[in-house]
């Protein structure tokens, strides 16, 4: 009888379980008519089934998704939920083919066969069914298995029902582990990366994020871990290529730009400078060393992730981590580098679907703040003018974040600036930071949020710094703002703000303190005041030693330089 009684529960158990499958099925694949945003960004049963797409169907080979006119509205819709054209990522397969975008050196190249295995950590908060499992697939079907320990799904307090026990069923019959973890509140990409690194298995040697919206490319894997291989403290990403918002065309990225940042700690690209060509002697599938990263994407030891102080918990949710790792990896003695033959697509949104508790502004500017104050010594001051309300943020307790740079003996961020990124916007070396006031008219340079190739401007000043007016004056006897250079190309003007090109030239400016003039050396000329043909753009003039042509600089800082 209790045989029977057991075969009963065993009978009931599994009707329960095969009813619960067809249920998710046809949840799957009513979810295209549902109204509720919240459940949206999920395929219909054909995607979620058999990855069953034509090889010539929508978006195969990286190709763009045209959708029909009379689809338009709807797509436009739909592309509010996750800020991207969701329709479109719908119609491609989760495992759609990609172009292999490597340069040619990068497809030659061999590997050792006893290469580190490496966990896969994912981050996701309501993402959409398509993007997150087309990131979760490629990762699989193009990375060698012998190498692939497992793939961690870290969800951030999703709300969507798909994200729930409809992933886990999806995930736990792929042939490669994957685990779903869960935030019990929504915490951000700093805590829940951290999560996912403690939780993955230990016994394998490297760590590797993601972002839950990637695609990566055949052989992106083994150049990574070859370079941990070699040296465990080289901290590894992939060029990062370009899918399309709109279109989810593949694009691929360029292997001639690396990783800065301008005065206000935002990450930007820019072009690798020819030292760094230099350094390689023109092999360009060799990796770059980059002065930053842009920290969606990398590979790293999982001990010294550890040994490096892995992520700062003391910043929130999501902003400047990328920045602070990048120059504690570099102050502490370790490497950052893009290994270009290591390719991985990212579809890059215009906006944020996301909302942050606290506000966007705040949390950005509490994470830079800390991360200005533990790194970048005296050159913090070049983030604090251009944005002063920073210094009104409460950054709390960053004793174990100082410590942490004392045990490591990490050096000076003046080390940083001339051995990895000599090329920075912030100079080395400088006489003053801050506004350029003229002292008959009280008036002070401005760039009028003009870019490159336009006049500077001049505008009552306002105190309040910001980037539109605040200069340096630096030891090259340039006039910059972020990277831009006052630039006199002739006699009478204008004033251009032009790249700065070190070479100086027409960017050569004299100050003489005590007559307060700003001599263009080129020209022998003085910059003074507006002209009356044009009320807003200073010129420059034969120097007379009036008043108009007088100027203070403020914030004076280094006068030793000169």
């Amino acid at each position: 009888m209790r045989r029977f009684a057991y075969c009963k529960v065993v009978l009931a158990t599994s009707l329960v379980w095969v009813m619960l499958d067809m249920f998710i099925l046809l949840y799957f694949s009513e979810c295209n008519k549902c109204d509720d945003k919240k459940e949206r960004g999920l395929p219909g049963r054909d995607v979620v089934d058999g990855l069953s797409r034509p090889r010539d169907g929508p978006g195969e080979g990286g190709k763009p998704v045209v959708i029909p006119k009379e689809n338009q509205e709807k797509m436009k819709e739909m592309f509010k939920i996750n800020q991207f054209n969701l329709m479109a990522s719908e119609m491609i397969a989760l495992n759609r083919s990609l172009p292999d975008v490597r340069l040619e050196g990068c497809k030659n190249k061999l590997y050792p066969d006893n290469l580190p295995r490496t966990s896969v950590v994912i981050v996701f908060h309501n993402e959409a069914w398509s993007t997150l499992l087309r990131t979760v697939h490629s990762v699989i079907d193009r990375s060698p298995h012998t190498l692939l320990e497992e793939i961690v799904l870290v969800d951030d307090a999703s709300e969507r029902d798909f994200l729930k026990r409809p992933l886990e069923q999806y995930v736990r019959k792929l042939e490669v582990p994957v685990r779903v973890v869960r935030m019990e509140q929504r915490s951000g990409l700093i805590r829940a990366r951290l999560k996912g690194a403690s939780i993955s298995t230990g016994g394998c040697q490297v760590i590797t994020f993601l972002d839950a919206h990637c695609e990566c490319t055949t052989g992106w894997l083994e150049p990574l871990l070859a370079r941990i291989k070699q040296d465990k403290k080289t901290v590894v990403c992939p060029i990062i290529d370009v899918i399309s918002d709109d279109t989810f065309e593949y694009m691929a990225g360029s292997d001639m730009t690396y990783g800065g940042f301008n005065w206000k700690l935002n990450f930007r690209w820019y072009p690798v400078p020819q030292r760094e060509m230099d350094r390689r002697k023109g092999d360009r599938t060799l990796p770059v060393r980059t002065p930053t990263m842009a920290g969606g994407l990398f590979s790293i030891d999982r001990d010294y992730f550890q040994e490096i102080g892995t992520y700062d918990a003391g910043m929130d949710i999501w902003g400047g981590e990328n920045l602070e790792i990048s120059f504690r990896i570099w102050q502490c003695g370790g490497t950052l580098e893009i290994v270009t033959c290591s390719h991985v697509g990212h579809v890059f949104r215009k906006a944020t679907p996301y909302t942050f508790p606290g506000g966007t502004g705040q949390i950005i500017n509490k994470n830079n703040r800390r991360l200005a104050e533990v790194w970048m010594d005296e050159f913090k001051n070049f983030f604090y003018i251009i944005s002063p309300g920073v210094t009104k943020v409460d950054y709390g307790d960053i004793s174990t974040r100082s410590a942490l740079r004392q045990k490591l003996q990490c050096k000076p961020f003046s080390w940083y600036l001339e051995n990895v990124y000599p090329d920075s916007q912030i100079p080395r070396h400088y006489y003053s930071l801050g506004e350029i006031r003229n002292v008959e008219t009280n008036q002070c340079l401005d760039n009028m949020a003009r870019k490159e190739n336009e006049k500077v401007g001049i505008f009552n000043c306002h105190g309040m710094g910001g980037n539109q007016q605040v200069f340096s004056y630096t030891a090259n006897k340039e006039i910059r703002t972020d990277d831009l250079c006052l630039d006199v190309s002739k006699l009478n003007g204008p004033v251009m703000m032009l790249k700065c090109h070190h070479l100086k030239g027409n960017q050569l400016w004299e100050y003489d303190p005590v007559k307060l003039t700003l001599v263009h050396v080129n020209s022998n000329q003085c910059l003074d005041k507006a002209s009356e043909e044009d009320s807003q753009v200073p010129s420059v003039r034969d120097c007379t030693h009036s008043r108009s042509q007088q100027w203070l600089l403020r914030n004076v800082t280094l006068p030793e330089v000169f």
